[in-house]
């Protein structure tokens, strides 16, 4: 049976751990890999040729590094290409042989994969910052990974790869402790969240703790301080509980050989996510323990989770069933957390194939012959390579990448049929019209959720039923982007209004011209094709300068065409700035005054249109209602902006984690940004526990409201952000 998975696995990296020399390398190999050696002896001659001369840091010579992660390749099922793939990845990016000598050698599918391989050094060393550079290695990660997921062709580079990072973090003691650090980062933010979309929960546990270790070496001091502790505690209790669930589950009619029973600790990286999620202690978080209940059939993890319910108090909560729902990585478990006696233990139910699958993920594929129904879909990986090749924003990007495949939990929604949809938790309504097809979510005007009718921003719960109502029209909620969480929902909502705003400013460009110029659209639209200006010609609704210049370059045409006293009209064109309090306009007409309608509100910052009346002009948001009615009727518009004079004030709620010390580090967090604190008030629950704080924040000049926004929702749960300088000078 499989239920030694793990302990085998383990015992295959202790051996890999202490080995430094060729021959022994090649044995722990040879003893994984059980099919034919010729041609892998063949590859490791080639391996140990070039790398000859050449050693890590440690020493010991580089050529054992490729054995020993063909070693690690060959345990998570990687046939004879794979194999051979992992002994030759670095033979083309470090020695003089090319992948032309690889394939004459070995065939074109090794040599398309050590391609492969030599690709991602390629992209690594051209997209990460430099160890030695004062660049953050966040962003860089990032966009490195964006490359990396768009650019593999063949899902087997990426297990190959991170066998290969998983031996160099077991090695990583040789580097010096920068390096350690910033390789250890790249690991947590590249390579981790990738072995989990790929399902292979135990190389992705193995990479998150080596970075926990360095990155955060006090903080993974003090819960190994604490396990090591309790050790003793824990495997009593755990032993205790599972005597108990092996005699349970014999008195239900189990047999010996009918499941196997596991226990565990979580994982160091684990256990700390969750501290920080809950804002706990290491001894607040409730269940450390963990039990793993292994069935030879689906049918039986059911029984068996009803003898766990019978027996113990679960909470309710905490229960998810994956089994029936199963995430798209492939990973299929029952979870279950009961209380026993004054433990809380959390218990996974699932059958050999799936524990196969949940700690192998795409790999078990390979290593036991699997049909692709209990495989992880890999049509994300497709679909984030067409979306790459959309959008040259890297931070747009990742985030479609991040919220929409990479993300760490998901739940699963239904519609009214029974079909089931996996979102990232905290999607909304929205999140989930998006889901179905884009043009549900840019139709979507009302929803239901349980029969209950229900906002679109609703936050939406596991195994809600969700039915959307869709209008004739687009509905376009530019400012609804920063509110979806799913990177389908937010690109799609981008893309829309990046279309209608081009649209809507090349109407409202034309509008301000034929205002200027006081003629006919189809001679305007003559005089700029004449000067080829009419492709850009959107530029001269936000940009007053450009305006100017494709005033000056037309208004030799109506001068023209007046040959009686032509001087009398030179400066009849000039465009002029008018400023007022808020706004600021540009034209060629003298203005008495700027008011703004009511009808929309905008703030400073958003986009907005004018239109004039005699000398007046009104204001309204540019994606307000009132004002495309206005634009379709062709009432006159003219040129106008915001002033940049006032101060960056915005008000914003805040949870914090109610605890001591937490108001006084956040309020410590926004000195380190430069923000002002002008005021704040406390919102109380009626039991006086605190819900929120309410505070009006002053920003700096030289720091976006966008980047302060999202330090924040980094750290903490930011409810509201608004300006307050808006023309209404409200509060």
């Amino acid at each position: 049976m499989s239920g030694n998975i793990l302990d085998s696995l383990e015992e295959l990296l202790n051996k890999i751990s202490v080995c430094k020399n060729i021959e022994k390398a090649k044995k722990i190999l040879f003893s994984e890999f059980k099919g034919s050696h010729e041609n892998i002896s063949r590859a490791i001659e080639l391996a140990v040729k070039q790398h000859e001369g050449q050693t890590r840091k440690s020493g010991e010579p580089y050529v054992i590094h490729p054995i020993l992660v063909s070693a690690i390749v060959a345990r998570y099922g990687g046939d004879e290409t794979m194999v051979i793939t992992a002994l030759l990845h670095d033979v083309v990016e470090d020695t003089e042989t090319t992948t032309e000598e690889v394939e004459q050698m070995f065939g074109s599918d090794v040599a398309n994969l050590v391609d492969g391989l030599t690709k991602i050094m390629t992209i690594r060393e051209d997209k990460l910052a430099p160890s030695n550079s004062g660049e953050k290695l966040m962003s860089s990660a990032m966009n490195f990974r964006k490359m990396l997921v768009a650019s593999i062709s063949d899902v087997r580079v990426l297990v190959i790869k991170l066998c290969d990072r998983l031996h160099n973090m077991m090695t990583l003691n040789a580097l010096p402790p920068n390096k350690q650090k910033r390789i250890a980062e790249e690991t947590l933010v590249v390579y981790a969240p990738i072995a989990h979309r790929l399902g292979i929960s135990s190389i992705k546990n193995y990479l998150e703790d080596y970075s926990f270790y360095y990155i955060m070496p006090e903080e993974y001091k003090k819960i190994d301080e604490y396990l090591v502790e309790h050790k003793q505690q824990f495997q009593l209790r755990l032993n205790l509980f599972l005597d108990k669930i092996h005699t349970l589950l014999e008195q239900n009619g189990f047999s010996d050989s009918d499941y196997e029973l596991e226990k565990r600790i979580k994982h160091y990286y684990s256990i700390y996510v969750k501290m920080q999620r809950k804002g706990i202690s290491i001894e607040e978080v409730l269940d450390l323990l963990a039990i793993r209940i292994i069935t030879k059939n689906t049918l039986e993890c059911y029984k068996a989770l009803g003898v766990l319910h019978q027996y113990f108090n679960p909470i309710i909560s905490r229960f998810k069933d994956y089994i029936a729902i199963p995430k798209d990585n492939g990973y299929q478990t029952i979870h279950t957390t009961i209380f026993d006696d004054k433990s809380i233990i959390e218990a996974q139910i699932r059958t050999f194939d799936m524990h196969n699958v949940a700690e192998f993920g795409v790999a078990a594929h390979w290593k036991y012959k699997y049909s692709s129904g209990i495989n992880p879909k890999l049509d994300w990986l497709t679909e984030i390579k067409n979306k790459e090749g959309e959008s040259d924003n890297a931070t747009e990007f990742y985030e479609f990448a991040k919220d929409s495949y990479l993300y760490s939990e998901d739940i699963a929604v239904f519609s009214p049929k029974g079909d089931i949809f996996t979102l990232s938790r905290g999607a909304t309504v929205l999140d989930f019209a998006y889901e179905i097809h884009t043009e549900i979510g840019s139709h979507a005007k009302e929803a239901f959720v349980n029969r209950q009718k229900a906002p679109l921003l609703t936050e939406l719960k596991n195994g809600d039923i969700v039915r959307i109502i869709t209008s004739e029209e687009p509905i376009y909620r530019c400012s609804w982007v920063n509110s979806v969480k799913t990177g389908k929902a937010r690109t799609a909502i981008m893309q829309a209004c990046r279309q209608k705003v081009r649209e809507l400013n090349y109407r409202v460009a034309i509008d301000i011209l034929l205002g200027i110029f006081n003629t006919k659209e189809s001679r305007l639209l003559t005089w700029l094709k004449k000067e080829r200006l009419d492709k850009k010609i959107d530029k001269a609704a936000t940009d007053s300068v450009y305006l100017q210049d494709v005033v000056n370059a037309l208004k030799k045409y109506p001068i023209g065409e007046k040959v009686i006293l032509p001087f009398l009209n030179r400066n009849k064109y000039q465009v002029k700035k008018q400023k007022f309090e808020n706004i600021v306009v540009y034209s060629n007409q003298n203005v008495n005054s700027v008011t703004f309608d009511y009808c929309c509100h905008p703030k400073r910052g958003d986009d907005i249109i004018g239109f004039v009346k005699k000398a007046d002009v009104i204001v309204h948001h540019k994606m307000c209602e009132r004002a495309a009615k206005l634009i379709e009727a062709k009432e006159p518009m003219i040129f106008v902006k915001w002033t940049r004079d006032a101060p960056g004030q915005y008000k914003m709620l805040v949870s914090i984690e109610n605890k001591r010390g937490s108001l006084a580090a956040f309020l410590a967090f926004l000195v380190k940004m430069q923000v002002n604190l002008q005021t704040i008030e406390l919102n109380k629950a009626e039991d006086g526990a605190v819900e929120y704080f309410k505070m009006v924040i002053e920003l700096p000049e030289n720091i976006s409201p966008e980047q302060i926004r999202d330090n924040i929702k980094e750290r903490y749960k930011l409810l509201d952000f608004v300006s307050l300088n808006d023309v209404y000078k409200t509060r």
